[in-house]
């Protein structure tokens, strides 16, 4: 998606250790048309494949499921990182390591939400090594759902996530797959197909 490589390269910054922070505009200040292109991209790739639910994990994944649940008119789900009173019943749970706070933590979702009867596309912010993309898609092994596809904004193709997703039979779209960064702030995209 050209509009956020763009985006990226004029607001995006690279930092040591392979970080891009994208804080301006993805996930901690919302550029909301912006995110209603991505969602909007999302949609026109998999309007076909009978999504009726868009699923996510807390925090960043939220904006961006939100906007792309409003171009699908289905519900957004999304598996909580902290243990919450507010959860109530039987729930999901699956261990995830984050890349960003160096930790594994716990996700979980209502059974009350996710069952057998769903097909749920699966967005988030950022793709790198797949941590927590691996443990949505145990969430929705468990609830016994079915996986229409993935929607990535920025994938990190250094890194083996996208191609492991792949590798497993996942349709995965990434909007803008990051090939090369380096500690210098330099950084390139794969072309678009």
């Amino acid at each position: 998606m050209q509009l956020l490589e763009q985006r990226i390269l004029k607001d995006g910054q690279v930092r040591p250790g392979n970080v891009l922070k994208v804080d301006c505009f993805l996930n901690h200040q919302l550029d909301i048309t912006l995110l209603d292109e991505i969602g909007k991209a999302f949609y026109e790739t998999y309007k076909n494949d009978g999504i009726n639910k868009i699923l996510t994990i807390e925090a960043s994944g939220i904006a961006i499921a939100c906007m792309t649940a409003r171009h699908f008119g289905v519900p957004v789900v999304f598996a909580k990182k902290a243990k919450s009173k507010n959860i109530d019943g039987d729930v999901y749970t699956s261990t995830v390591h984050s890349f960003t706070y160096g930790k594994d933590y716990d996700i979980t979702l209502s059974k009350k939400f996710l069952g057998p009867e769903d097909k749920v596309l699966i967005v988030d912010d950022f793709l790198a090594v797949g941590k927590a993309m691996h443990g949505l898609l145990d969430v929705c092994k468990q609830a016994g759902a079915t996986v229409g596809g993935i929607g990535i904004a920025i994938e990190k193709g250094f890194q083996p996530g996208g191609e492991t997703l792949r590798g497993q039979g996942y349709k995965l779209t990434s909007l803008a797959i990051v090939d090369y960064m380096d500690d210098e702030g330099n950084l390139r995209f794969r072309p678009q197909e």
